[in-house]
């Protein structure tokens, strides 16, 4: 096919969303974004959840921009976060979704540990331990169970309202902990240890299957412009790992809320260590292995925002909070991943405690705090691509920041200095550009396996370089 082809990748954050428009030809990949909104969660009386009715509508409004702007497009593919996920009874939700920092799960932990200890969950599905994986959040559900007699992932949710269409997409089906790391399909028999009907868990689709149209009253919605829905890598790092020019010496992160820092494998590395280090085996576009750990991410840092912006009652300056920082020194380091700072709220006093705790010195003042929790991402993803090398054997020369994260140019330059390897950044698209590529390939619009879908990426890629300035670099007092 020799015309560029046009698709709409929906891209849900977990702090924001967006709808892009993809045109992919053999010349490459021009995006669009036609549609940003918000991804406020909502405290209920049960808990702190996801609004998943006001996310379709923003997707919905979206999509009609893009028919309306671009009346060629004829694809259509989601991704989200993962892990979270609806109940479902006769196509209809039993519940609203819960968000995944909603402290229900911790003390489900216990009771999957009790039926199944780590060692051997890990044998099973490969997963780092996060409180928040599906397996606990299903424990948490309980009695809920019965209600239900299907569930569906937020991406598939979307697709259903979108198409119709019940299945669970591999790739974010791989972060429930509830699929077999070595076969690739549900793992039925640890449903059943834990008490959970494998009735409730839907087929399973890979990336790059075909769909089929938009239900009716969505088509009218659109003016009567009908999308062929297709999956794609549906957990948005996958698309994002899938959007990223890898070598064969390339680590990448991921960097947005989160910060997944690792490697690309072609097999899962399910040893001892790979466990105890906390690095998880998700399923990647094209059968690849995202061999990662998950770091907490720039969530520190907004969240940090959020509680200044309380205290002023006004907006903060962004980037006024940036240059001071770069001008600052990080009096401490503080490991990002403490339990601490999963929870929504006040980060910087958190700091301050873990500070005071281990005996460190507190930042004082916003500029020293911004900081210090650079300073400490950056000091998290150098050694978790470091330790990830060791695990799988891998020599890694070089770092590709994507994502949000690339636009920080004070994080990506402190992830080279601390990791001692040069640092790509960009695209900050990664996940669309991703989500595009497997579309169009579905679409018939490309062909080739994922190293040549890339290659189109590549084709109009401008990254921002940074290399480590060794005399820079300091060694700060850490107690993790």
């Amino acid at each position: 096919m020799t015309e560029p082809l046009r698709v709409a990748a929906v891209d849900l954050g977990a702090t924001s969303g967006r709808v892009v428009v993809a045109e992919v030809g053999l010349g490459g990949v021009r995006l669009e974004v036609v549609h940003r909104f918000v991804n406020t969660p909502v405290r209920l009386p049960d808990g702190l959840h996801w609004d998943v009715v006001g996310l379709f509508r923003e997707i919905v409004t979206g999509l009609r921009s893009a028919v309306r702007t671009t009346p060629e497009l004829v694809g259509l593919a989601v991704d989200s976060w993962a892990v979270d996920y609806a109940l479902m009874r006769d196509g209809r939700m039993v519940s609203t979704p819960f968000h995944y920092r909603d402290a229900r799960n911790l003390a489900a932990v216990e009771q999957v540990h009790a039926a199944v200890d780590p060692a051997a969950l890990y044998a099973r599905n490969g997963l780092q331990h996060l409180p928040f994986n599906t397996v606990f959040q299903l424990a948490a559900d309980g009695d809920h169970l019965e209600r239900a007699d299907t569930l569906l992932l937020v991406p598939d949710l979307i697709g259903h309202w979108l198409n119709g269409h019940v299945g669970a997409e591999v790739t974010n089906a791989s972060t429930t902990g509830l699929l077999d790391v070595s076969t690739g399909g549900w793992d039925t028999d640890l449903a059943a240890m834990l008490g959970f009907s494998s009735g409730i868990l839907p087929p399973l689709t890979p990336p790059g299957t075909t769909l089929g149209g938009l239900l009716p009253h969505v088509r009218e919605e659109l003016g009567g412009h009908d999308l062929t829905v297709t999956t794609v890598g549906s957990h948005d790092t996958a698309s994002a790992v899938a959007g990223t020019v890898l070598g064969p010496d390339d680590a990448y992160v991921s960097c947005g809320t989160w910060g997944l820092a690792g490697l690309e494998l072609e097999r899962p590395v399910l040893t001892e260590d790979a466990r105890l280090a906390g690095f998880t085996n998700e399923g990647g576009v094209d059968g690849r292995i995202r061999f990662l750990h998950n770091v907490m991410g720039l969530w520190l840092l907004s969240e940090s925002v959020r509680t200044w912006e309380r205290e002023d009652g006004r907006s903060l300056d962004f980037a006024g909070l940036l240059a001071a920082a770069g001008d600052a020194e990080a009096p401490m380091l503080f490991d990002v991943d403490d339990p601490r700072f999963l929870a929504p709220g006040d980060v910087p006093a958190r700091v301050r405690a873990y500070a005071a705790e281990h005996g460190l010195p507190a930042p004082e003042g916003r500029a020293e705090m911004a900081r210090t929790i650079l300073e400490s991402l950056a000091e998290a993803f150098a050694t978790t691509i470091h330790r990830a090398a060791d695990l799988a054997g891998r020599r890694v020369r070089r770092i590709q920041i994507v994502g949000g994260g690339a636009l920080n140019t004070l994080l990506c330059q402190l992830t080279a200095d601390r990791s001692g390897l040069e640092v790509l950044a960009g695209p900050v698209e990664a996940t669309a550009l991703g989500n595009a590529l497997v579309q169009a390939r579905t679409l018939g619009g490309v062909e080739g396996d994922l190293d040549a879908l890339r290659a189109l990426v590549g084709a109009r890629l401008d990254q921002q370089h940074y290399l480590p300035r060794p005399l820079h670099r300091t060694t700060l007092r850490k107690v993790f």
